[in-house]
């Protein structure tokens, strides 16, 4: 902890009830932190005060203040314009900082007899042709790679005519993707005008391009060349089909910028997604550490990204809340020079939109990580349906299973990021009381869970039962909920409880907590997850009931003269429960599997001695 927090304090408690931007520095006089404030005094002196509240960047941040200095403005527009600048000119370890290295792209064009097109972010001196600049590195990529696989043009890395017939066409020849000159039967002249028509394509004429390629299919088909015909034909085709690809979106405006943030513990991503004149035209993605509440990271990246990108549309849609949204407003506007609109769309396109930017975010978040971004995002699906505070990474899941009030087993199965983690699976049996009752089981099982994470964690351990779930599920209602809360309040530990209700097909219906329950639509991917959580914890507990039942009965019948281990467990499988076995004839038990007439009486007269 901090030695100078108490005089720290003392100081942020002398600061005015005023508008203005704090300045944090180290031991060494370096800025190491910007921020602004409604109110200094009470903003500051949060800082300094009760360390429990805080999240560990700024604990980290807290602990290496070794005083501050502040700047009074009179208003929160001035505190606004005056943090961005002063954030820009310092670059404080503890802000959001983006790194700018967005460049101008450019189209190559080899300089060899068979020439290949390529995108590139920097000239260089190799005899290329360079078409460009062009701002957008997203359009000039996804062009030339749409216009080589409309015009066919080879992207691998072989070399012409060195490598005539050396080798097989590759795939991207069988899916009409490539003209295949590696194979040697490609003339150059017909190369080279695939080359002209890519560049044309390129040049952003496409409409004077379709209509030369259709009076040259006409042509060759009147010459009876219909194999040149149906390459016009083909090239064509998939013009058309990028076109409608790239239809237009009718978003009211010529002008949108589209932003959402995904999160998974500390790493954090924001995309922003740019359209102009109806169409996208830009995409970026940017890489965060450190990230504390949403909409503290969606805040400052709103304010770093438009002081690092010139470019500022009408509209800018958001997938959720900032801070200061009046004041932010207000300086994209004085920035612009025009007005600017901050909205969070509830229906309609752009809400489409900001769907699409997020689930963008989570897929490049997820490449960072190992992880699909379809998983993180149904997993923030669930947190915010739930109303929780982190993302639920971690989720186990408790079912009990007995046979007629006796035999009472639990199962637990845990799944790390949307995934089953079936290294974590645990098995246990009910040992406090027998007969049937869910709520004691469900208790107990969670009693003995969390006293094993309180002994795994004495001993230093952080695996298994020393971790720690950010969700609890149980497949039950609010009588099973309701009998879990007091055990995990008892432990001293603050983990969400929820349980999962079926409906009378046996399907699932709902989620629900101590309150209420919380309805799930079946068309969204939450529900196939806790759906999939529910049958997996109960496929998995009711294996293990069966599995007791088979042994304990197989060791009944071990208690017949003549009938071990190997003979009873055949018998089981012959005749699949007790009670047929025990109405079976002699002539019957003789006929299982490694029975003898000596044995099949034994058995025969364990189960009829009466007789």
């Amino acid at each position: 902890m901090n030695p100078k927090l108490k005089d720290l304090r003392a100081k942020a408690m002398a600061l005015p009830l005023q508008p203005g931007v704090y300045l944090m520095k180290n031991a060494k006089g370096e800025i190491i932190y910007i921020g602004k404030a409604k109110k200094l005094k009470n903003r500051v002196s949060q800082y300094f005060g009760s360390q429990n509240n805080h999240t560990e960047k700024v604990r980290r941040m807290v602990d290496n203040v070794d005083d501050f200095e502040y700047i009074i403005t009179d208003s929160e527009f001035e505190c606004l314009i005056l943090e961005c600048s002063l954030i820009k000119q310092h670059t404080p370890k503890y802000n959001i900082l983006l790194k700018d290295d967005k460049g101008y792209s450019y189209i190559r064009v080899t300089n060899e007899e068979w020439r290949r097109l390529s995108y590139v972010l920097q000239k260089a001196e190799d005899g290329a042709r360079y078409i460009g600049p062009y701002k957008s590195s997203y359009y000039v990529k996804s062009s030339v790679e749409e216009a080589n696989k409309i015009f066919g043009l080879p992207t691998c890395n072989r070399r012409f005519p060195e490598d005539f017939g050396r080798f097989r066409p590759c795939l991207n020849f069988h899916i009409k993707q490539c003209c295949a000159p590696c194979t040697g039967r490609v003339k150059l002249k017909d190369y080279n005008e695939r080359v002209e028509n890519a560049l044309s394509f390129l040049s952003g004429d496409s409409s004077s391009m379709m209509k030369q390629l259709q009076e040259r299919m006409t042509a060759a088909a009147e010459a009876l060349d219909f194999e040149r015909a149906a390459r016009y034909r083909d090239q064509i085709a998939a013009m058309k089909k990028l076109r409608d690809k790239q239809k237009v979106v009718d978003i009211n405006t010529d002008e949108l910028d589209v932003i959402a943030v995904a999160r998974q513990g500390a790493k954090g991503c924001a995309t922003v997604l740019r359209f102009a004149d109806s169409r996208l035209y830009d995409t970026e993605s940017f890489m965060v550490d450190d990230v504390d509440e949403e909409i503290d990271f969606r805040s400052q990246f709103l304010l770093r990204y438009y002081t690092l990108r010139g470019e500022i549309p009408s509209h800018i849609a958001l997938d959720g809340a900032i801070e200061n949204r009046e004041t932010t407003e207000k300086w994209l506007t004085e920035k612009k020079g025009k007005r600017v609109y901050l909205n969070i769309p509830q229906r309609g396109v752009q809400k489409n939109l900001v769907d699409m930017c997020l689930k963008n975010a989570f897929e490049a978040l997820g490449q960072t990580k190992g992880v699909t971004g379809k998983q993180l995002s149904v997993l923030d699906e669930l947190k915010n349906l739930l109303g929780l505070e982190k993302l639920p990474e971690y989720i186990e899941s408790y079912d009990i299973s007995n046979f007629a009030g006796a035999d009472n087993v639990a199962g637990m199965v845990a799944f790390e990021n949307a995934r089953p983690l079936k290294s974590a699976y645990r098995r246990f049996k009910i040992k406090s009381f027998s007969g049937q009752d869910d709520y004691g089981s469900m208790a107990e099982v969670l009693t003995r869970r969390l006293d094993e994470y309180h002994q795994a964690r004495e001993k230093g351990e952080t695996d298994g039962f020393g971790r720690l779930p950010d969700l609890i599920l149980l497949d039950g209602g609010k009588g099973q909920v309701s009998a879990v809360l007091p055990v995990v309040a008892a432990s001293g530990l603050s983990i969400p409880v929820f349980g999962m209700v079926k409906d009378d097909h046996h399907r699932t219906r709902a989620i629900v907590s101590d309150t209420g329950e919380i309805a799930l639509r079946p068309n969204r991917a939450v529900f196939t997850f806790v759906t999939h959580i529910q049958d997996e914890v109960h496929r998995y507990a009711i294996g293990f009931n069966r599995h007791q039942r088979k042994k304990v009965l197989g060791s009944s019948l071990e208690e017949i003269p003549g009938i071990g281990r190997k003979r009873a467990r055949e018998l089981m499988r012959f005749f699949r429960t007790i009670r047929n076995i025990s109405n079976a004839s002699l002539q019957e038990l003789e006929q299982a599997p490694g029975m003898t007439h000596p044995a099949a009486v034994n058995v025969y007269r364990y189960f009829h001695e009466e007789q």
